[in-house]
């Protein structure tokens, strides 16, 4: 009796017919008893964060690519949009794994609060499915092909061993020849910041707009960091959880006694529900 296979769910930021996306395609469909569906937006949405949409509809198309045995969409919506109404509404049952990637350029350290590759993958760990993020360190002349292989046997291995809940893994690939990849760091977030600068521009009818720009910077680039990993020529993996909460501050602002403001003058405190906290 054979068995059901496997699914596997992909998305991105770089659109349905990125080349990031369709080498990881055709790389998944080479695992034994997976079944592959793509659903990723119709067009680019870098850095969208995680947005989804809420005040319009999402469209939605099927979409062909010569070769592929897997079903695909195309959405007029966000990575978080993508996954979400994958696993809700497109997919058959909720997938095994989600891989959102591989994308054009890093996601590393503080590049997660921005990076729809990842919101593409956390939007799974909320739905309560194991997932990973993957991009590759570069931007031009890029060949996703290791980076494939090796997201391929990355998934295997979560798909085996599983993943603690409410996490993803966010990995970075170095885009140089697989012979000179140094090895694999299990990682912390680094600290990367930006040199912000909008550029004042004013268009063929005299409206003022800005346009950003700007370079990064590596703030913590030290080892055991995906930046410092990176930058040795290692494949970061950096587990990341839902839980945001800096548990070792919390001691210190109890210490704080923060206490409610005096009611004003005139007011029956009885009836402030400030003074409640239970009726919050």
């Amino acid at each position: 009796m054979n068995s059901k296979p496997l699914t596997i769910l992909l998305t991105n930021d770089d659109g349905i017919h990125a080349d990031g996306l369709q080498a990881l395609r055709a790389e998944m469909e080479k695992i034994k008893d997976v079944e592959v569906f793509v659903v990723a937006p119709d067009k680019e949405r870098s850095a969208s964060g995680h947005a989804i949409t809420i005040h319009q509809p999402l469209r939605v198309q099927e979409v062909a690519v010569p070769g592929s045995r897997s079903r695909m969409w195309a959405i007029s919506g966000t990575p978080a949009d993508c996954t979400k109404l994958a696993v809700k509404s497109l997919l058959p049952e909720a997938p095994m794994l989600v891989v959102s990637g591989i994308n054009r350029g890093p996601n590393l350290g503080t590049d997660v609060f921005y990076s729809g590759t990842v919101a593409g993958a956390l939007e799974a760990a909320v739905l309560g499915v194991p997932a990973m993020a993957v991009s590759l360190d570069g931007y031009e002349n890029l060949n996703y092909e290791y980076a494939a292989r090796f997201t391929s046997c990355l998934a295997s291995t979560v798909l085996r061993r599983g993943l603690i809940a409410n996490s993803l893994l966010n990995v970075n690939v170095p885009a140089i020849d697989a012979e000179n990849i140094a090895g694999v760091s299990v990682t912390r977030l680094g600290v990367r910041r930006y040199n912000d600068e909008f550029e004042r521009r004013v268009d063929a009818k005299g409206n003022v707009f800005y346009w950003l720009a700007g370079g990064f910077l590596d703030v913590d680039n030290e080892e055991g960091t995906d930046v410092g990993a990176i930058k040795d020529n290692k494949i970061s993996i950096t587990p990341i959880h839902l839980d945001l909460t800096a548990h070792w501050a919390m001691d210190e602002l109890c210490g704080w006694n923060i206490e409610l403001p005096n009611s004003p003058a005139g007011s029956d405190p009885g009836n402030d529900d400030r003074t409640h906290p239970s009726r919050r």
